[in-house]
């Protein structure tokens, strides 16, 4: 099983920087999950969502890439760290990081536990950060 779950993530991120939908959307299963455990609302199921996801991603920055900066596979899951980086149609930077974590059947994608967001670019202090976490505004 590890080896699937590794494989799945290397074709995972070569279909992405090819921007290849249907190499991406054969990663995952049918009846695949999403959960956003920081955004609830946007859990889903399905491939099909998949598929809408990554047109729109593609169709607004043509450039992306991505990368797998660390991963740890063991059995049929795969935690992995991703960097993604391109611009969008207006000429801004589209940069996200974060972590994914993959539970993998039959070397496609089953659940996935999302954690990527947007980088905040911004100046901000971590005592500036924890303050505004924890003083109402």
């Amino acid at each position: 099983m590890t080896e699937q779950a590794a494989e799945m993530v290397n074709r995972l991120v070569d279909a992405t920087n090819a921007h290849d939908v249907e190499a991406l959307i054969r990663c995952f299963t049918e009846d695949y999950r999403n959960e956003t455990p920081l955004h609830p609302a946007r859990s889903f199921r399905g491939r099909a969502q998949v598929r809408r996801n990554w047109e729109q991603i593609f169709g607004f920055v043509a450039d992306l890439r991505a990368e797998v900066t660390r991963q740890a596979v063991e059995g049929n899951t795969a935690w992995t760290e991703w960097e993604m980086q391109g611009t969008r149609r207006d000429g801004s930077a589209h940069h996200m990081r974060g972590v994914v974590v993959f539970g993998v059947r039959d070397g496609m994608a089953e659940w996935a536990r999302f954690y990527l967001e947007p980088v905040d670019e911004g100046d901000g202090t971590v005592d500036e950060a924890v303050r505004a976490q924890v003083v109402p505004a």
